[in-house]
């Protein structure tokens, strides 16, 4: 995944231009993978490659609703799972024993409403259309990177989690705590209702730098403006951030399979047991420019398995073009 990563870091050095300017739609993408931590590892959430449009709406009633931003967004995405290695071949026989978390892949479609308020809270909706198993083309995936770049050839996905449709429905809902002139603190929570993914989640976001107001950051993807109704209070961002989050899963498809059961008779499907409790941590620096919005991010995450043997820990960035 060198390669990848080269040219996400051309990406990331290529804004130098750093006068503000409203800008009411961006597109952009997301990339998120283990190998850009450079230790060598390549085993659970391993890839994920996200693609996104958002467009600003007209905010009216601003006085009465308290409604400052409001952001229509769309996107597509795909995540990739594998156990403690995306090989689990010893001497050319496959080791289902060494299956400590499913092999999986995520395929959706989705959209998200958020509101944005001028008291810095903020509540965005969201909805998701997607596959879990086969369809999701995660076995396709890592065998074109691993095949075309150099790296060892997977082997197990023949133990992948089977075909399911989900829909899948989320909550977000972020609060500014307390600020001073250079960090602040926001409480951060969110739920999840869905056949593929159901839980919650509670935590903060503490940021330190030269930052926005929640309702015009890259901290609640506000970035896209329509019209400007207050002064931001830097003509743009760069910041350093770190964001705890306490998660309760109640169901996760890519770790128990169909929601509904139906495994077919000649299946090798291989499920396990979610971990209830998950805890994670993100480490981020974020900047905007007068075009340009990214987001380079280090989480860790303990077990979400309850057969995993490690926990786990990936790379990621955002990199978003305003225009309009």
């Amino acid at each position: 995944m060198r390669i990848k990563l080269l040219f996400l870091l051309l990406c990331l050095f290529s804004s130098t231009h750093l006068f503000s300017q409203t800008h009411s739609t961006e597109i952009g993408f997301q990339t998120d993978d283990d190998s850009y931590l450079l230790q060598g590892s390549d085993r659970y959430y391993t890839d994920g490659t996200f693609f996104y449009f958002r467009q600003a709406l007209n905010v009216t009633n601003t006085n009465n609703t308290g409604l400052q931003n409001k952001v229509l967004g769309f996107e597509i995405g795909q995540k990739l799972y594998t156990p403690q290695s995306g090989s689990i071949s010893l001497n050319g026989v496959d080791q289902p024993s060494l299956v400590d978390r499913p092999f999986a892949a995520y395929l959706y479609v989705g959209s998200t409403l958020n509101f944005l308020y001028n008291n810095e809270s903020n509540l965005k909706i969201g909805a998701q259309l997607g596959v879990v198993g086969p369809d999701a083309l995660g076995r396709q995936a890592q065998d074109f990177i691993h095949d075309n770049f150099g790296f060892y050839h997977p082997s197990g996905w023949e133990y992948q989690v089977g075909n399911n449709v989900e829909l899948n429905l989320s909550a977000e809902y972020n609060k500014l705590i307390a600020r001073t002139s250079w960090i602040d603190v926001s409480a951060s929570g969110y739920i999840d209702l869905g056949n593929g993914f159901t839980g919650a989640g509670l935590g903060a976001l503490v940021r330190f730098g030269a930052f926005n107001q929640l309702y015009n950051s890259v901290s609640t993807q506000s970035t896209a403006i329509k019209k400007e109704n207050t002064s931001a209070l830097h003509p743009h961002e760069i910041f350093f951030y770190f964001k705890p989050l306490l998660n309760f899963v109640a169901y996760d498809a890519t770790i128990q399979g169909s929601m509904f059961g139906g495994r077919g008779p000649n299946s090798m499907e291989i499920t396990l047991n979610k971990v209830p409790v998950v805890f994670s941590q993100e480490f981020g620096l974020a900047f905007t420019a007068d075009r340009f919005v990214i987001n380079a991010a280090v989480i860790t995450q303990t077990k979400t398995v309850q057969e995993m043997i490690l926990p786990e820990a990936w790379g990621s960035l955002t990199v978003l073009y305003r225009f309009r």
